[in-house]
């Protein structure tokens, strides 16, 4: 009989998801509106802008997550502790230097938050893979994605809102104060003990490269891959479209960061809620679809309608319909992790998909001034197109991956 995720775990999942997500909205968006307000130059802002590439490398050190343990305390219980502890210090530290006059410490400390937060995140990937039983996964992504939309939400949108109020040193320490949240449930919270895996540090880079060589393996690849370029280029074009029709930042931001978040946040909740309901490849070909509509959707200001319903209409249809295959794919990715190294297999293929998002989004800019925003976006359905059709091919391998069960503590002794 499969087991049920408690309640606990569901309320710790959604403030660990959210928790990481403060600290790294706020370098994004908050850091650099604040930056560029009193005079920061544009080199600077795109130093700033550089500390998100930490998340898609955070791959290169997820071994380490898997493989280092710590007895009796919990695995990825102190893993987590130790991060959050570090990101609510680092934060707290932040508020108490100037943000133009001490920039260089600033961006250490900020390299430090991507840093400490990627690792957060390989280590809360690590316990909900072990943790949540498969037919609960759909709904644990769903929690996932809507945690990262409002953590980025607070962090970013709320935090530079409430700025001219709390001041630096205040917003700071605010988010430090958030970040503890999470903390203090850790620190009653008891991981289960989980069965040792022998000789979980040999090959294990090989390992994972062989990964990709188990049947089914080259078209998952494929679909991490192809999957974000529809919608990683259509979000690239919102923001210059916007500015292009003379909107100022503060309704961009609340249109895009605000009411798209919580329209995300919806989406990613109800997707997971369906999932159990749909099935794993049903889910993945409906949320393909779903979000070609929402790629098309912003075609209402893409040809010329940026007023303030067509805007807010393209927004929030887009982020509806965007984050389902978000919710499914972190789903399957979690399918696919094995439970000798869930944290180490689930990032890996979340760092993948991320890089070659980010990528995308890149060369949208530049796609856009050889070919125009109609240009992109027609290339962005295509590519919403062709991921619909591969998604047909896949075929879920029983739709879960089993992970390794919490055994007694008298049972980890003998396996020590």
């Amino acid at each position: 009989m499969e087991r049920k995720t408690a309640p606990a775990t569901w309320w710790l999942l959604t403030s660990l998801y959210t928790t990481q997500y403060l600290g790294l909205g706020f370098l994004v968006v908050a850091l650099v509106a604040i930056l560029r307000d009193q005079g920061a130059s544009l080199d600077q802002i795109g130093l700033i802008y550089m500390l998100g590439l930490v998340w898609p490398l955070k791959f290169l050190w997820a071994p380490l997550v898997d493989r280092i343990r710590f007895g009796r305390w919990g695995h990825y219980r102190v893993w987590l502790l130790l991060t959050q502890t570090g990101l609510a210090l680092t934060l707290a530290t932040m508020g108490r230097f100037d943000v133009i006059d001490d920039f260089w410490t600033i961006y250490l400390l900020g390299l430090a938050v991507a840093v400490l937060s990627a690792s957060q995140d390989i280590a809360v990937d690590g316990l909900a893979c072990r943790l949540l039983a498969p037919s609960d996964r759909g709904f644990g992504n769903g929690i996932q994605i809507a945690g990262n939309l409002f953590g980025n939400m607070l962090g970013g949108g709320v935090v530079l809102i409430t700025y001219p109020y709390l001041g630096w040193q205040g917003s700071l320490l605010l988010l430090a104060a958030g970040t503890s949240v999470s903390l203090l449930q850790l620190l009653w919270y008891r991981e289960p003990p989980w069965a040792l895996v022998p000789n979980l540090g040999a090959n294990l880079f090989r390992s994972v490269a062989t990964f990709w060589h188990q049947p089914g393996g080259r078209l998952w690849l494929l679909l991490l891959l192809l999957y974000p370029i529809g919608s990683s280029l259509a979000y690239a074009l919102i923001i210059p479209i916007l500015v292009d029709a003379g909107w100022e930042m503060d309704r961009i931001g609340f249109a895009v960061n605000v009411l798209g978040s919580l329209a995300g946040m919806a989406a990613a909740m109800a997707t997971g809620w369906l999932l159990p309901r749909l099935g794993r490849r049903r889910g993945m070909i409906w949320a393909a679809l779903l979000q070609i509509l929402g790629i098309a959707a912003l075609a209402l200001p893409v040809f010329g309608l940026t007023g303030t319903v067509s805007v807010t209409t393209a927004v929030l249809l887009y982020f509806l319909l965007y984050n389902p295959a978000a919710t499914v794919l972190s789903t399957l990715m979690m399918d696919h992790a094995s439970p000798d190294r869930p944290a180490t297999d689930y990032t890996v293929q979340y760092s993948l998909n991320m890089l070659f998002a980010m990528a995308t989004m890149s060369g949208a800019a530049a796609l856009a001034g050889q070919i125009g925003y109609g240009g992109v976006l027609g290339l962005a359905v295509l590519a919403g197109l062709l991921a619909a059709l591969l998604s047909l091919r896949y075929r879920p391998d029983g739709g879960t991956t089993t992970i390794t069960a919490p055994v007694s503590a008298a049972a980890v002794g003998e396996a020590r």
